[in-house]
């Protein structure tokens, strides 16, 4: 009997209707979907008519789900693994699933489609020929600034996801690394929300402050950097 594939599925990031119909039909045609949270993932099965059933994945219970998902797959089952939003694995669950399963010999499969990361990128205003992605940075500010410190010196674009309550806090940091900085900050994109502010980091701040974003921080947002020498 052939083992059963692992599909990783990209949903949309804000607008249901930024998914592709292979990832439609992949959805509806595995026995099961691994979701970060069934509740979320049930919106957009429920925009599509998708009968398929939830179960819940996360990296918290990932040594009690290995077993059932190899399982499945030796029975020749197919599964997908679907995050909240955007493709799985980049800055979400998943990593240990697709390792332990390559290790194993297992096929996994992408089903590609959208990405909070490519999406920013390809709207920045900023250099796309080199950019490095470095996802949600620590909490420690010590750490936040020597990681941002050594990636700014490398050159190119850097990619960050940032939370409203840290993101002034951010960007009082990159001027102080470098205040001739550019910067583009997306909140909320493809959601109805979606603003990109861009400029120098000192024009950034000002730019948000004029919106009322300090004193009510809100939204999903997506910081990129450019290094001026």
């Amino acid at each position: 009997m052939d083992k059963g594939k692992l599909y990783i599925v990209a949903t949309p990031i804000g607008n249901l209707k930024d998914i592709t119909f292979r990832a439609i039909d992949t959805l509806k045609d595995v026995i099961f979907i691994l979701a970060e949270d069934t509740r979320e993932t049930r919106k957009l099965l429920n925009e599509y008519g998708i009968d398929t059933q939830l179960i819940s994945y996360r990296d918290q219970n990932h040594e009690r789900m290995i077993g059932k998902v190899i399982e499945k797959l030796d029975m020749g089952l197919d599964l997908a693994l679907v995050s909240d939003c955007g493709t799985p694995l980049i800055s979400d669950p998943g990593y240990k699933l697709v390792r332990d399963l390559r290790e194993k010999g297992y096929e996994v499969l992408s089903i590609p489609g959208p990405s909070a990361v490519t999406s920013a990128v390809s709207v920045s205003g900023l250099p796309t020929d080199i950019f490095t992605f470095l996802g949600f940075l620590p909490k420690s500010d010590s750490k936040r600034e020597k990681l941002l410190t050594k990636y700014m010196n490398l050159g190119g674009t850097l990619v960050i996801y940032e939370s409203p309550n840290r993101l002034f806090k951010l960007l009082r940091l990159i001027h102080k690394l470098n205040s001739e900085s550019l910067v583009t900050a997306i909140r909320d994109i493809s959601k109805k929300r979606e603003k990109t502010y861009f400029g120098k980091v000192m024009d950034v701040i000002s730019f948000l402050n004029k919106d009322g974003l300090e004193r009510s921080p809100h939204g999903e947002w997506v910081v990129m950097i450019s290094k001026k020498s």
